[in-house]
């Protein structure tokens, strides 16, 4: 799903039908109940970090690899699970506890993209707790398999005591009172989910600036392209650890083949040049890196072969 022309947010009708047909995907892969053992815990410097997991999503071929051609696309998909029409995807989320916070980065899908994501909640309850002990919820951005869990079927936040964190052009993006004016067809069930998910938050929320400080040692990285206002968050310890979000969104086809675009990016070129520039940088620090809808726990390294990458499981 290229974005082609003058206007980087135009999709074509074709692009609206793929976004559309994603919203409803209908999912073969089985899901199973989680217990406490199965999730990875890990310790980066001041932090406590368990993965959680919020299911996984369904991607048709033409949003993860708009630029293959067909015999590699289909030979990629199914090294990722899938079959030539399109792969399952993780969704990886990191519960951070550091002093008496417990921390969320992104919060998950809940009700509001596909049945076969949601489970946070649920994975939670699994660990003992509670949506009210969570202190802190940091969005990487507002795409609804990121944000989508943030309020009930009753409009109310889910994580009512909860301080929320979003990226400063990441809010003015997506709470455009004119969005249906200024943005193509496709993204605007996502800007009525971003705008009624900020708005149960209320007073809570917090906008943030790349640099800045969510707690001590943990900061905000501005990565932006996947959407506008898109950002990681550099956890201090020994050998930094980044959170990437979506700014690369697969340890298979990216670091494969860096040169490649992902369809759901909104602008696809500042996206392509982030994310180069973050697998590079990765690879010249040595950095950890935990992937959103990498294999889970989605935690590991890139390592440059050639002119790609691969991508080093780390724990």
């Amino acid at each position: 799903m290229r974005v082609q022309g003058p206007d980087r947010f135009a999709l074509a009708r074709r692009d609206f039908l793929i976004c559309s047909a994603v919203l409803g995907a209908v999912v073969a892969w089985p899901l199973r109940s989680a217990t406490a053992a199965d999730f990875h815990r890990f310790t980066h410097g001041a932090f406590d970090i368990t993965v959680l997991s919020d299911g996984y999503l369904t991607l048709p071929a033409e949003i993860l690899l708009p630029d293959a051609m067909p015999p590699e696309q289909e030979q990629i998909l199914r090294r990722l699970r899938g079959d030539r029409t399109g792969a399952p995807v993780a969704a990886n989320i990191p519960l951070i506890r550091h002093g008496s916070d417990l921390i969320l980065i992104d919060n998950g899908a809940g009700i509001n993209f596909q049945a076969s994501a949601g489970r946070l909640a649920a994975n939670l309850r699994t660990l003992g707790i509670s949506p009210e002990a969570i202190t802190k919820v940091v969005f990487t951005h507002l795409h609804p398999d990121h944000s989508g869990a943030t309020t009930t079927p009753e409009g109310k936040a889910l994580y009512p005591n909860a301080e929320y964190f979003v990226g400063d052009r990441e809010f003015t993006f997506w709470t455009d009172k004119d969005y249906e004016a200024h943005m193509p067809p496709a993204l605007h069930d996502f800007a009525r989910g971003a705008q009624r998910d900020l708005a149960s938050v209320g007073t809570r929320l917090t906008i943030v600036k790349p640099g800045d400080e969510i707690v001590p040692g943990m900061h905000v990285v501005s990565t932006p392209g996947h959407t506008p206002g898109h950002i990681s968050i550099e956890l201090a310890g020994d050998g930094n650890l980044l959170v990437t979000g979506d700014a690369c969104t697969s340890d298979v086809i990216f670091f494969e083949h860096p040169a490649w675009h992902f369809g759901f990016d909104t602008d696809q070129d500042l996206a392509l040049r982030n994310r180069q520039a973050l697998l590079d940088r990765a690879a010249t620090e040595r950095f950890k890196m935990l992937g959103y809808h990498w294999a889970y726990p989605g935690i590991g390294y890139a390592e440059r072969k050639g002119t790609s990458y691969r991508f080093v499981k780390g724990s």
